[in-house]
């Protein structure tokens, strides 16, 4: 008979992938983990695990054990919210993961109200340049650029939001407004990292700078960075020409939006929960605020405003 304790641990070091993240998270010995891991292998006659310096893998016998051991996970849990009745209560931790930008300038502004209408929840914002992992429950929500695709989360569409070129009026004046596309091969410019970028959703300047490869020399980036929130900062300080959200630049004196009937680029924000997590009462009342109080910014998020709607801390108000 398998031991609830030994599948905790293999649950874990599956979802970390690595040895010292599972020990931290489960309160455990980096050694006494590694025992712990072999120990339950030898007892299943079975190896779960590929180790190499790059981290633990599941093998294929892993593979089939994850599914029955994360299935067992969740009656656990649906078990414990029944048993004690959290699952009614409007208290508790939520943790909620959002790309940066989005998490600074719209979701962090907006969850001030949410606290202050339920101050028995505590929130823990993860704002990151990078996908949340959410089978590693590294979040209990999240806000993400593509729509997930993985099994067991429950899916839906949160808002569309909109994205212009935008320079300083400062840079304009001693370089030049761009009339058309075109011309911004003799531009500074500003975007991501390529080999560093975590979703295609980002590369916004790729369809726009093909024409300027098939001149006498191509685009000039004066600046590359991983956070839009550094590359908005870069176009405020005159370094270039930056694709940015209407959410952050609209809102500044400084930045002017060039080019509009040539760049206007739409996307849209996805969120997601794993389904256990999803019938928690506070998740709920998260998921409900979010997608209420986004539906009210939609002129916001699409550029045609420049002030963000906070709703009021009483819902009814």
């Amino acid at each position: 008979m398998l031991d609830w304790q030994d599948i905790q641990i293999f649950l874990e070091v599956a979802r970390s992938e690595r040895l010292t993240d599972a020990a931290r998270r489960l309160g455990l010995d980096h050694s006494t983990l590694s025992r712990r891991t072999r120990r339950f292998e030898h007892k299943l006659n079975t190896q779960l695990f590929e180790r190499s310096t790059h981290g633990y893998h599941l093998t294929t016998a892993g593979q089939q054990l994850l599914a029955h051991a994360e299935e067992m996970a969740r009656h656990a849990f649906d078990a414990g919210e029944s048993l004690s009745d959290k699952n009614h209560q409007i208290n508790g931790q939520i943790r909620l993961g959002v790309t940066e930008g989005f998490g600074t300038w719209v979701i962090a502004p907006l969850l001030a109200v949410f606290c202050e209408r339920h101050p028995g929840v505590t929130l823990e914002l993860l704002t990151l340049p990078r996908v949340i992992n959410l089978s590693r429950h590294e979040a209990d929500l999240a806000i993400t650029i593509e729509r997930p695709t993985s099994p067991g989360v429950v899916t839906t569409r949160l808002c569309d939001y909109r994205l212009r070129l935008y320079a300083s009026q400062h840079y304009l004046k001693h370089h030049g407004t761009p009339s058309t596309r075109y011309e911004l091969s003799s531009h500074r410019l500003i975007g991501y990292v390529d080999d560093l970028i975590f979703s295609q959703q980002l590369s916004y300047l790729d369809p726009l700078l093909e024409p300027a490869f098939n001149g006498n020399h191509g685009p000039h980036f004066a600046m590359r960075s991983t956070s839009v929130t550094t590359q908005h900062a870069a176009a405020l300080s005159n370094a270039g020409l930056a694709v940015l959200p209407c959410f952050m630049a609209e809102a500044s004196d400084t930045l002017s939006s060039i080019l509009r009937e040539e760049v206007d680029v739409v996307r849209q924000f996805w969120i997601t929960a794993r389904q256990e997590q999803r019938r928690l009462a506070r998740v709920r009342l998260l998921w409900d605020f979010l997608r209420e109080a986004l539906e009210a910014n939609r002129d916001f998020l699409m550029g045609r405003t420049r002030q963000l709607t906070i709703p009021s801390p009483t819902p009814d108000a």
